[in-house]
């Protein structure tokens, strides 16, 4: 079933609720449940991963593609009758870093094929709306894309201010009465909106009790991203793009990432004006602003120090460090570097897995290691990050060798042995990905 390609006539549904959607930016829809029929539940499956946990039903991917037509048409009948019940979430908690742990929501798998056929019908909707300052789950958009932007913003502004905006809790505070005046603006439908309302009263299941939560969306839920964007969308995209920065005196720019989000200014009076107000725009719609995490800082390119100006600040996001350094063709340079809690993180999983793995062949170690190491790449490669990765390699490299070491009491694993090693089973060198020269920042 996962090799059929997509069916044209799905696409073909989504690209027209898409052009009446951008032909009418004020029109509410009434009617988008009559697009999910049996064959759009068909590409939901397709579209949903079934290597994920299983939900408080514990029915794999496996056993509901078993029967999967009988599955997927009582699945339709209960979505169009009403009758569908939206099961509890299992929560369990993940590490996110810093000895913290991150509540995540493993809705059934049944739940997911749903939530992804109606989150592909707002999608073509909300796609026409959301403006360029979001990147974080949305089609055609990546972190990197927002890295990029976020540069090129900066540097053309030579760093000026730089305000960080952290939401307290934003997954498990946002507001339901709130979220749904705002999809009313452009979602009507009865079907769609009954059934968006069981997802956000599901309750949640965590060790073994059950509680019903009155606000939030859990994390891990397919069409969480989606209503988070929207949510977003509304109360600070929408709010800085067009009500903001018409009355400021220089220019300025945000870069949202879910619930990620930093402003650029270039003046400092503009910066402090948005900072005394922002919290009162969170506050109004129910959400609550880090304390600490969320701070306006001096970004300004570094002057010299005969100057007597002062250094300016870090800030993080997306998982790297920004900062000023120095450039051997240009001079001062913004530079993007991993941020210490995700470099010890990574360390900690490939620790983790050496151990467990430890008496693996050691071609079958090194294996793994690369595909480790390239991923790690993947993401944090980019134009300036270069001693970062080294480091990575290094410790990597130390945390190898001391779990082949353990695997013989006579056998020692020295320097020089594993040296040998690193000949024979290479690990690859550290590489840039993504290039901020000579690249559109365009996504």
């Amino acid at each position: 079933m996962d090799g059929i390609p997509s069916p044209k006539t799905v696409s073909t549904k989504l690209q027209r609720i898409a052009e009446l959607a951008r032909q009418a930016p004020q029109m509410a829809f009434t009617s988008l449940s009559h697009h999910i029929d049996i064959e759009f539940l068909r590409e939901a499956y397709r579209r949903t991963r079934k290597g994920g946990a299983a939900g408080v039903d514990a029915q794999t991917a496996a056993d509901y593609a078993v029967n999967l037509e009988e599955n997927l048409q009582s699945l339709l009948n209960r979505f169009k009758s009403r009758t569908y019940y939206a099961p509890p979430v299992r929560r369990v908690h993940i590490p996110k870093g810093e000895g913290k742990m991150r509540p995540i929501g493993i809705p059934t798998f049944e739940d997911k094929v749903l939530q992804r056929a109606v989150s592909m019908v707002l999608e073509a909707v909300y796609e026409q709306d959301f403006l360029d300052c979001s990147y974080g789950f949305r089609p055609g958009r990546s972190a990197h894309q927002a890295l990029d932007v976020l540069w090129r913003n900066l540097m053309d502004i030579g760093g000026g201010w730089v305000l960080e905006v952290d939401i307290q809790g934003f997954f498990d505070t946002l507001d339901h009465g709130h979220l749904r005046s705002f999809l009313d603006r452009r979602v009507r439908d009865g079907v769609v909106c009954a059934t968006i309302g069981k997802w956000l009263n599901a309750g949640v299941l965590e060790a073994g009790e059950f509680s019903y939560p009155d606000e939030g969306t859990p994390q891990g839920g397919v069409i969480s991203p989606l209503l988070a964007n929207v949510y977003l969308h509304e109360v600070l995209d929408t709010w800085f793009e067009r009500d903001v920065k018409s009355r400021l005196e220089s220019s300025a720019f945000l870069i949202r990432y879910a619930d990620d989000a930093v402003m650029g200014f270039s003046s400092e009076r503009d910066a402090r004006r948005v900072y005394e107000v922002i919290g009162k725009r969170f506050a109004k719609y129910g959400l609550t602003l880090h304390p600490e995490k969320t701070r306006l800082l001096p970004f300004r390119k570094p002057g010299p120090p005969a100057d007597g100006g002062t250094r300016p600040e870090t800030f993080e996001l997306l998982g790297f460090t920004h900062h000023w350094g120095k450039s051997r063709q240009s001079g001062p340079v913004i530079k993007r570097r991993t941020m210490r809690s995700r470099l010890r993180r990574a360390v900690r999983v490939v620790h983790e897995w050496c151990k467990r793995h430890r008496h693996w062949h050691v071609a079958d170690q090194q294996r793994a290691l690369t595909q480790k190491l390239l991923g790690h790449y993947q993401y944090y490669g980019i134009t300036g990050n270069g001693d970062q990765l080294s480091r990575f390699v290094h410790m990597v490299q130390r945390v190898w060798r001391t779990w082949l070491d353990r695997r013989s009491r006579h056998a020692k694993m020295t320097w020089r042995r594993f040296a040998d090693v690193l000949k024979r089973y290479p690990l690859p060198a550290p590489r840039v990905v993504h290039s901020v020269w000579g690249r559109s920042a365009k996504p």
